[in-house]
């Protein structure tokens, strides 16, 4: 699982990853900085059981600050797209290929209207960001309609002459972009079409279908950037009227990343998500900085937080629908077999059983998974019943 950070160029978007990761990639004032697609590691941040069980974790495959625990997770951010990507203009075909790795997607958006449609800076306010979130939706749409469109009546014929089922043999057919036959059989429903005869479609039944099928497999999140720059409260007011159906998250990565940086140089205290921090070394300020946490704590003042992490949090527990488990070997102790305290939290899909714990864990200890324990209530349970965000669990195996 990938979560993707796209938007145009110059809106923020390698700040938003690098704030998001603390990586060093390329950030500057003009486009096509990113060329490449960038990896790296975020984290989603959730409560750590620790503070509710009065114990001190040893984490390892995560880590906990003060009682939340941050959670790894995949983040990849591409090349700023321009607008008719979708017909290679720009870095439009590397954009769109490196698109099909990523579950979830964060369009950072420049609420500031500072930049126009080609990542061009401008006087803020001198833009309108309404505009960016239409571009890229359709920028994708398009992308996605021109693929179908190349292979639709060769993919139709065989489906009619070799009586397959149209929903495997589209999935089978577009296996790298990543759809799965749950999305393309809600995009059919919601479209209301036939998966029977899907050579009858019109132009305009494939274009809702494929609407559809975005929005479903590439679900969006909206990051409204630059918060720190004052007309953008305006703008990210209108965004929310315009998008009432879209998550829509103020956000300033420049001040997430300031704050992370100067947290790890022991300078001010911050834990990303808070809506707040903690000088606790003066010396280690500059002045410039002095007036960059002025500016961010007016930014904590209006929208609580740089909303960096919560875009994170955002895609992956709501959007993508994921819980947090704990599993443990010693469930006394909530400890591994080295007596590490809750050492390991993994991202699961939401219904996951235990089975599928002990195979997230391992493929041998799913292989020889016998049953599972509830480590708060210290019984054991169903191999089928569905886990609860931030369960504790032990697996048994033979």
């Amino acid at each position: 699982m990938e979560i993707g950070v796209v938007g145009k160029p110059n809106v923020g978007k390698s700040t938003f990853f690098n704030a998001s990761t603390l990586s060093n990639v390329e950030a500057a004032n003009y486009p096509f900085t990113t060329v490449d697609a960038n990896k790296a590691v975020g984290f989603v941040k959730v409560p750590c059981v620790c503070r509710e069980l009065g114990v001190t974790c040893r984490a390892k495959n995560s880590r906990c600050i003060d009682g939340n625990r941050f959670v790894p997770v995949e983040m990849i951010d591409v090349a700023g797209l321009v607008p008719n990507a979708h017909e290679g203009r720009g870095l439009g075909n590397r954009f769109m290929d490196d698109l099909r790795q990523a579950a979830a997607l964060v369009h950072v958006v420049d609420a500031s209207g500072s930049t126009d449609a080609e990542g061009n800076i401008l006087k803020p306010g001198s833009h309108n960001p309404l505009d960016d979130i239409r571009f890229l939706e359709d920028e994708i749409e398009q992308w996605f309609l021109q693929i179908f469109r190349r292979n639709w009546e060769k993919m139709t014929r065989k489906t009619r002459v070799e009586k397959r089922d149209f929903v495997k043999y589209f999935c089978m057919m577009f296996a790298g972009i990543g759809f799965s036959e749950a999305d393309v059989v809600k995009a059919i429903r919601e479209a209301d079409l036939n998966p029977e005869n899907p050579a009858d479609w019109s132009d305009d039944d494939l274009f809702i279908f494929t609407k559809n099928l975005r929005k479903i497999s590439k679900p969006m999140i909206i990051a409204a950037n630059k918060t720190d720059i004052e007309v953008s409260k305006k703008n990210i007011e209108l965004m929310k009227k315009e998008f009432p159906d879209d998550l829509i998250i103020p956000t300033s990565s420049m001040a997430e990343f300031v704050l992370k940086t100067m947290a790890e140089s022991g300078a001010i205290r911050y834990i990303p998500g808070d809506s707040d921090f903690e000088i606790i070394d003066q010396a280690k300020i500059s002045e410039k900085q002095a007036k960059g946490l002025q500016i961010i704590r007016s930014v904590f003042e209006n929208f609580g937080n740089t909303g960096v992490q919560e875009c994170i949090n955002t895609a992956v527990l709501d959007v993508l629908k994921k819980i947090v488990v704990f599993p443990v070997e010693d469930e006394g102790r909530f400890a591994d077999k080295n007596g590490n305290i809750l050492p390991d939290a993994y991202i699961l899909d939401r219904g996951s059983t235990p089975r599928d714990l002990a195979f997230k864990i391992h493929t041998d200890i799913g292989n020889r998974f016998i049953g599972a324990i509830d480590a708060r209530t210290k019984r054991k349970i169903s191999s089928d019943r569905e886990l609860n965000h931030l369960d504790i669990i032990k697996i048994l195996v033979n």
